[in-house]
Order: C-alpha cells, then sequence, then structure tokens
C-alpha cells in the first residue's frame, strides 16, 4: 500500500530543524512535500524565514491557506435566520466580562487555519500520487511530547521523528548552530494571546511593525464587537494579554532591562508554531 510522507511546516525551531534534518539524509525517507499553512498574519520575519528555508529543501514546500486570519476575526457574520450579526469568535483573546470576571474564548483558529487546509492539500497529494494514505510528520520535541495525538483521520498516520530522535527543543537549535543554520524565527500571529511576556517583548524592541498590528487588532475588534453587544457572541472587553489590560499599556520589561543577570535563559516552547 503506497503512502505519502508529508512534513507539517509551521516554520518554527522545530519543524524547521526536522525538514534541513530530512534534507541531509538524518531522517527518512525523504518526505514528498512539506505543507506551511498560512494564516497571512504572521511576522514579516517568519515569511522570509520560509522563503530561504523552501530553497534548501529538495522537496516542495506547498503554502495553504483558509484566507488571512486577521481580516476573518473582524469581519462580521450575519446569522442563519438573517437578522443577527456578530463578530466571529476565532482567535482565544482573553475577556472581561461585565461583571468583571475574566475568561477566555475558545480557540478555534488552529482547527480552521491550520489543520483544515492542511488536511486538503494531504488529501490532494495523495489522490495525485495514486497513494491510499499519508504520513504526517510533526515536528514535536520530547519536552513538549504531551501535544502527540494520534490522528483522527484513517488514511492518515502521525509520525513525530523529533521524538524517535529524542530530540529537545534545545537540541534542535543546537543541531542549527553545529550545521551554520540561522535561529528560525519564532512562529506565531503577531497577534497570538499564547505569547509569553519574553515574546511579546520581543515582538515589541525587534518588530515594532508587528506589534503595532496586534495593538491596532485588539482595538479594532473591540470596536466591532462594541457595535452592538446584543447582537454579538462576546459581551465582554477583549483583550490580547492575560492581564486584561490594553496591550500598549502593558510593561514587558524583565530583569535584563533592569541590569539584573538572566540565570536561566529560558525558552518558550509555543502553542503552534512547530
Amino acid at each position: 500500500m503506497k503512502a505519502v510522507n508529508v512534513l507539517s511546516l509551521g516554520a518554527g525551531v522545530q519543524s524547521s530543524t526536522l525538514a534541513l534534518m530530512a534534507a541531509t539524509g538524518e531522517v527518512g525517507p525523504m518526505p514528498d512535500a512539506a505543507i506551511f499553512a498560512d494564516t497571512e498574519s504572521e511576522p514579516k520575519s517568519v515569511y522570509a524565514w520560509l522563503s530561504w528555508l523552501e530553497q534548501q529543501l529538495p522537496f516542495p514546500v506547498y503554502r495553504v491557506s483558509q484566507g488571512n486570519l486577521r481580516d476573518e476575526s473582524l469581519k462580521p457574520k450575519s446569522s442563519k435566520d438573517g437578522l443577527r450579526q456578530y463578530v466571529r469568535n476565532v482567535v482565544p483573546a482573553f475577556v472581561r466580562n461585565p461583571d468583571g470576571s475574566k475568561g477566555m474564548l475558545l480557540r478555534k483558529c488552529t482547527a480552521d487555519f491550520k489543520i483544515a487546509p492542511i488536511k486538503r492539500k494531504q488529501r490532494l497529494l495523495m489522490r495525485e500520487a495514486g497513494a491510499t494514505s499519508v504520513v504526517s510528520w510533526i515536528g514535536i520535541s520530547t519536552d513538549e511530547a504531551s501535544r502527540m495525538k494520534p490522528s483522527r483521520v484513517k488514511y492518515v498516520t502521525h509520525r513525530f521523528p523529533l521524538i524517535e530522535m529524542n530530540m529537545s527543543r534545545s537540541k534542535c537549535l543546537a543541531w542549527m548552530d553545529a550545521h551554520g543554520f540561522a535561529q528560525p524565527p519564532k512562529s506565531a500571529c503577531t497577534f497570538c494571546p499564547y505569547h509569553s511576556d519574553d515574546q511579546w517583548r520581543e515582538l515589541k524592541l525587534n518588530d515594532p511593525d508587528a506589534f503595532q498590528d496586534a495593538v491596532s487588532f485588539e482595538l479594532e475588534w473591540n470596536a466591532a464587537v462594541s457595535l452592538d453587544k446584543r447582537a454579538t457572541q462576546t459581551r465582554g472587553v477583549i483583550y490580547l494579554h492575560r492581564s486584561c489590560a490594553p496591550l500598549d499599556s502593558v510593561d514587558f520589561r524583565n530583569a535584563k532591562d533592569f541590569g539584573q543577570q538572566d540565570l536561566f535563559e529560558n525558552e518558550c516552547e509555543g502553542m503552534c508554531g512547530l
């Protein structure tokens, strides 16, 4: 039974390392293709890295998209009866409710804008190859093994090569450095609420345009929601930072900014930027 090997490429540290290891023959068989699910809302640095990475790989990289996540999140939707309009809740933002309580919206962006377009492309590649199944390579490392999940689709089998090779995120970075490759940028939408304070700080300092885009997104979303509270699914105020404070008012300075030594140098493992 013929299977196609397809690498899910998030263009972050782990999946980039996996793709380059496959290119150098350190993990096999050679993938038939890689798929990058583009939310059209990543920082420019991610797209620049992806363009470079595509030139290093001996297999094709397909960019697929469900549309622009930023635009779709702000676009008003109509109810089935056409009598109401509401803002679609896709991004898992934090919410301060009218009674003062805090909550978080459900995360739908990964399923709608990442998984769905990847699955469509996998089916197409399978049909074009005359195969009967897909082996989906996923760049999960040992320090995030809890994220490993079996496929819910009968013809797709998930494979975790970094786990097989006992590769942690730090080992991935060490492998990249040993082979003379630069460290990939953090792969995540500019306005992702799962950013840690260090990630927000990095974005604000090194990519001010991307940070400002997140600030604008927060303001535009609240403006859209406030048009008609009775007709929206979200009745509170939306925030991208867990403190439920406006993003441009949050102090992201850390110990280094105050002249203190950082004894840990922790790296964030991310949520969906594989």
